[in-house]
């Protein structure tokens, strides 16, 4: 018995707990925290009643907009008396479930949709519910209206003039965001070198409106110059792009004299360059501190100078350029020479330029073979004469004594012939140590021992009679391997060599 009246009240407790908390459970209304939407659109209010007594009886459902703590009807659901949508939401709002309309309405799902979305919706909506015998139920939420702004760039003018010295910023563009809600954010992007300030203005019907103005100094370098102006609206970026048109007077220079002017040259001109915006209308020419050569013609910015060159063509020519905005001019100092200027090479006279040139080149290569025929006559015809001065370390051999050589030099060519004059008949044999017959070498000769043998160029023995004598070279010597030769016929030892 025990054991079973245990059991029961076991099974008897969920049963009372469940109907505890049945009976504990109230009636809930749901709704969305926030809501919002953009002006014109169509938003949806969202509320639903949640009932666990099958006894609770809906008897109505009222939305109402909560404006500085004032309750404003907007739509009523009666189960008797049907739907009612008060002014200024008549034709706005909807119940989404069709049922509500009816005659016998289920009440439990009373979602609104409101279309037409103006700023001055933005409110707090409540959902109440009232039920019998429970009374009334109610939630509540924010309805937030966006209005996407109106975005505008304008250059301040269609032109900016630039003047002379001038140095203080102007506005030369504006970007404007209107009635945004929440307002923008607008920023620049541009090469140059300006401040862009910004100002908000809050409008009577909640939006914002945001200026932004760039200041940069008026100049010939801001021509052309891209200006964009960037608005960042709820993570919508929106850009608008415009060229400056800037106004300036010329920038002159003149072109055409390359410092080459010389007499008889043909058909020489000189060209007058601006920079101007506008262009220049109006070219003017003059030269400083005299008049203009006889042979000019002046055709728009250019001066043609016919026929040959003369010196009178010498002199500082001016040009004025002048558009609408103001008048600037550039100027050139000509000078004339008697020959033509060629970088490297004679001056030659203008009327023997073709000519002269394969002169001045005849006269290039003669030198260069008078110089070629010099070298090879000092070296075969005859010897330098031996630098004379104390070397202690060296040798001579053979060679000039002015610089290092890595070798010896070339041994002298022998002569085929000697020739003798006419009166000299026992002179025309061969002399036994001479170099045009033969001889036996005697290792032992005197001449052999002699450290050198050398004769200045030209130089010769001769005898009393004023005849001339030949002479021989000596033979080379042998250089021992840990000698090395020089120039000047002497060779010195590897050691002191590299010392």
């Amino acid at each position: 018995m025990g054991q079973s009246a245990f059991t029961g009240a076991c099974i008897d407790l969920p049963s009372l707990l469940i109907s505890s908390l049945a009976a504990a459970q109230p009636q809930v209304v749901q709704v969305d925290d926030s809501v919002s939407g953009f002006v014109g659109a169509e938003v949806v209010l969202s509320c639903t009643f949640s009932n666990t007594n099958p006894n609770v009886k809906i008897t109505q459902v009222t939305w109402q907009k909560l404006l500085n703590g004032t309750k404003q009807n907007v739509a009523i659901a009666n189960p008797t008396m049907g739907v009612s949508v008060l002014p200024p939401y008549k034709d706005r709002v909807t119940f989404r479930n069709p049922a509500v309309g009816y005659r016998t309405p289920s009440l439990e799902d009373a979602t609104i949709r409101l279309s037409g979305l103006r700023l001055s919706d933005e409110a707090a909506y409540i959902c109440e519910y009232a039920t019998f015998p429970t009374g009334n139920r109610e939630n509540q939420l924010n309805l937030t209206v966006l209005a996407r702004p109106i975005n505008r760039m304008t250059l301040t003018s269609p032109t900016i003039t630039a003047l002379a010295g001038q140095t203080s910023k102007k506005v030369v563009a504006t970007c404007v965001s209107s009635n945004g809600k929440p307002p923008s954010v607008i920023t620049w992007e541009t090469k140059l070198k300006g401040s862009p300030p910004s100002r908000r203005r809050q409008n009577p019907n909640g939006t914002v409106t945001v200026h932004s103005n760039y200041l940069v100094v008026p100049s010939r370098e801001i021509h052309r110059q891209q200006l964009t102006c960037i608005v960042n609206y709820q993570s919508v970026r929106t850009t608008d792009t415009l060229t400056l048109n800037v106004l300036y007077e010329p920038e002159v220079t003149i072109e055409g004299f390359d410092g080459n002017w010389y007499l008889n040259r043909q058909d020489v001109k000189l060209t007058c360059k601006s920079d101007a915006n506008p262009p220049v209308t109006v070219y003017q020419w003059k030269l400083l501190n005299g008049t203009m050569p006889v042979n000019v013609e002046v055709l728009n910015s250019t001066l043609f100078f016919k026929g040959p060159v003369t010196s009178d063509l010498a002199g500082t020519y001016v040009c004025e350029a002048a558009n609408v905005i103001g008048t600037r001019s550039g100027l050139v100092e000509v000078n004339v020479t008697e020959f033509p200027n060629i970088p490297g090479g004679p001056r030659i006279p203008p009327d023997e330029h073709s000519s002269g040139m394969a002169a001045v080149i005849g006269a290039l290569w003669g030198v260069i073979l008078l110089g070629l025929a010099a070298c090879c006559s000092s070296c075969s015809c005859g010897r330098q004469r031996t630098f004379k001065g104390d070397y202690n370390t060296k040798k001579h051999v053979f060679g000039n004594g002015y610089s290092k050589a890595a070798g010896l030099p070339p041994h002298p060519p022998m002569p085929q012939s000697l020739h003798y004059p006419d009166d000299s008949d026992d002179e025309k044999k061969p002399a036994g140590s001479g170099l045009g017959g033969k001889q036996d070498f005697d290792p032992d000769s005197e001449d052999l021992k002699r450290p050198y043998f050398t004769v200045d160029e030209g130089e010769s023995h001769e005898d009393f009679d004023g005849r001339t004598l030949s002479f021989q070279y000596d033979p080379e010597p042998e250089i021992a391997d840990d000698m090395v030769s020089q120039n000047d016929g002497s060779v010195i030892s590897k050691k002191e060599w590299y010392v």
